[in-house]
């Protein structure tokens, strides 16, 4: 079993309760608008951790960061992309692989809204941390916990670090 600590669209800022909530998480991942490549350094060095850079970020975490990161997890198909839509609504550059090839898990950020819906069309389960930032329009910070065991996805908890 793998434990699984996800966040999205820090927008440079970076909770210190985030390190308590994924304490007991075997890896981290971030779906991108880190807002500086001192978050991605600061998470690495935390857990092994794998991140995608959104629309915000600049070179400095584009280079440490791809767009897009396609890779297994145990038995769990992941794709997790900054910009990427929802069931229903994918984004235009993700559409046609997405509906090609579809993962088992979805993630991405980028909107803000925190969000876990199951496309039962392509059969995969799409998570948005929702923003674990101060900047956007939310109201309530947030991220996400969840295992992966073998090929399923189990244990999901939300979490929220408090109003913006």
């Amino acid at each position: 079993m793998t434990k699984i600590g996800l966040i999205s669209d820090t927008h440079g800022f970076l909770d210190e309760a985030v390190f308590n909530y994924f304490d007991q998480c075997d890896e981290v991942w971030h779906a991108g608008d880190f807002g500086s490549v001192a978050i991605v350094d600061t998470l690495a060095a935390f857990k092994p951790f794998k991140g995608v850079w959104g629309n915000i970020d600049g070179k400095d975490v584009r280079a440490v960061c791809p767009e897009h990161q396609r890779f297994f997890c145990e038995g769990v198909d992941v794709w997790m992309t900054h910009i990427g839509g929802y069931p229903g609504r994918y984004a235009v550059q993700v559409k046609p692989e997405i509906v090609l090839h579809p993962p088992k898990l979805f993630i991405c950020g980028h909107s803000h809204i925190l969000k876990v819906q199951f496309d039962p069309k392509l059969g995969l389960l799409h998570l948005n941390p929702g923003a674990a930032g101060k900047q956007g329009w939310h109201t309530v910070r947030t991220l996400m916990r969840f295992d992966i065991n073998g090929d399923k996805i189990e244990n999901l908890e939300v979490i929220e670090l408090g109003v913006r």
